[in-house]
Order: C-alpha cells, then structure tokens, then sequence
C-alpha cells in the first residue's frame, strides 16, 4: 500500500482542474442550446441560470456530462491519475447538487 504522496501528484491536480472547470466552461454553451431549443432568448435563459438555482443545478449536471469525454480520453492514454482528479472534481460538485434538491423538499 502506497503513501499519500505516492497517490496524489500533478497529474491528478491537472485532473481535477478539468473536472472542475469543464462543466463551467460548458455551462454557457448548454444554456444557449437550450435557449435556441425552448425558443428564449439566451439573455433570459441565463439570467435564470444564475439566479435561481434549481436552474443552476439542472445545466451544471448536464455540464457534467463533458467530464465523461476527458474521462475517457484520458483513461484511453491510461493517464490514470488524471482520470482521479477528474472524477474528484466531478464529486466536489455533489455537495452542492445535493443541497439545492434537498432545499426544494422543504
């Protein structure tokens, strides 16, 4: 069994700014796909996007869908310390996800 050190190195860091990043990279390309879909202008769409957020939450989830394309990307090329950082990153979004559905139960 190896050490922390051994577990964690940059790769993994380099993993986990994509994971993070990506689905707020993507956040505003999913929400103008879905204001030219639903008819809205984008203007509109995005201002819900970042003042409600049950809206927040449903496009960064769909956002996170594009961390499966550098998942597999990267697990193809068996960079694995990368495919853990970007795994990590995608779980560092759960808190969040988890707080806004659960505020909408009460």
């Amino acid at each position: 069994m190896g050490t922390i050190k051994d577990n964690i190195n940059s790769s993994f860091f380099i993993g986990l700014a994509i994971g993070v990043l990506s689905p707020l990279v993507l956040l505003p390309i999913i929400v103008f796909i879905l204001s030219q879909s639903y008819g809205q202008s984008f203007s509109y769409l995005w201002y819900q996007t970042l003042h409600f957020q049950e809206f927040m939450s449903r496009y960064l989830s769909l956002g996170l869908f594009g961390n499966l394309a550098w998942f597999y990307f990267f697990l193809n090329r068996e960079r694995y310390f990368h495919t853990r950082g970007i795994i990590f990153g995608m779980l560092l979004y759960a808190p969040y996800m988890i707080y806004v559905n659960l505020e909408r139960l009460f």
